[in-house]
């Protein structure tokens, strides 16, 4: 007779503790030795993400403030909200200041309300505004459309126009600039502001809790009015903020620089970006 013994094999018990006891304190280590690269990785993602949105809120910023009227910039009402204020240009000219043709008068009640522009043709749109001299350093002058201010309506045709015509009300004598350069002022933005709005830190979750907010097509306003009774809604350009400033110093009759300071702040880390932007004042 044949007989087979047949032999089972296995893991005891105590074995299979012993093993996850091991794998167990191996994940440990391991654990240990990504922790600090983990958690690097995380804070450096967090603080370029920050650096970016700081970044691309300021080269916005500066990119639309180079193209302000000249002496348009404003920062004096602002009041506990930082802002800046700008007269955004989208073309811009010489006006005939001899015979023949269509002059440009000032300071006469009998002037035109038409002249000619020197070079080429410009584009313009229904809506349009121009200015016109603009060298005060008040920056309040481009503001007003009356006698005592130089923005005017543009009253003419649509499309390219080598003649201006813009509302009948007498330029001041003061307007009158050896350049003859005027500015046109788009009309579906008008005055432009940007501003900081709610900047704090959030104590609970540590991040800021103001906002980079740009505000456009609301008139425009004399004197300058606070960002908060605009009556438009803002876009906005950067969240997060929890500390900003927005100093204008006009640095001669023709320069001027605008510093913005953000700081962004999230999980109680924060990030600090300074932008000084020129400003051509020459009109």
């Amino acid at each position: 007779m044949l007989s087979i013994n047949n032999k089972f094999s296995g893991f005891t018990l105590i074995e299979m503790i012993v093993v996850m006891v091991i794998t167990g304190i191996i994940g440990g280590m391991v654990a240990i030795f990504i922790q600090a690269p983990v958690r690097g990785y995380m804070d450096s993602a967090r603080r370029a993400e920050m650096t970016d949105i700081a970044d691309t809120a300021l080269r916005r910023l500066a990119r639309d403030i180079r193209t302000a009227v000249p002496n348009s910039i404003r920062v004096a009402t602002c009041g506990i909200t930082p802002c800046v204020e700008y007269l955004p240009t989208k073309a811009g000219g010489r006006y005939r200041a001899d015979i023949p043709g269509n002059i440009l008068y000032f300071g006469s009640p009998g002037g035109t309300s038409t002249f000619d522009i020197i070079g080429p043709a410009i584009s313009f749109a229904a809506g349009d505004f121009i200015v016109i001299g603009s060298q005060q350093s008040d920056g309040n002058p481009p503001y007003i459309q009356g006698a005592a201010g130089i923005l005017r309506a543009y009253t003419g045709g649509t499309g390219l126009q080598a003649t201006v015509s813009f509302s009948n009300t007498a330029l001041p004598v003061w307007a009158e600039v050896p350049s003859h350069r005027f500015a046109v002022v788009d009309g579906t933005q008008q005055a432009v502001t940007y501003a900081c709005v709610g900047v704090g830190t959030n104590v609970a979750t540590g991040d800021g809790t103001g906002g980079l907010n740009r505000y456009s097509n609301y008139g425009f306003r004399f004197p300058q009015a606070a960002p908060t009774t605009l009556g438009v809604a803002p876009a906005l350009l950067a969240d997060r903020i929890s500390a900003c400033t927005i100093v204008y110093n006009p640095v001669n009759q023709r320069d001027g620089l605008v510093e913005i300071t953000l700081t962004i702040t999230r999980a109680n880390e924060s990030i600090n970006l300074t932008h000084a932007i020129h400003v051509n004042n020459v009109p």
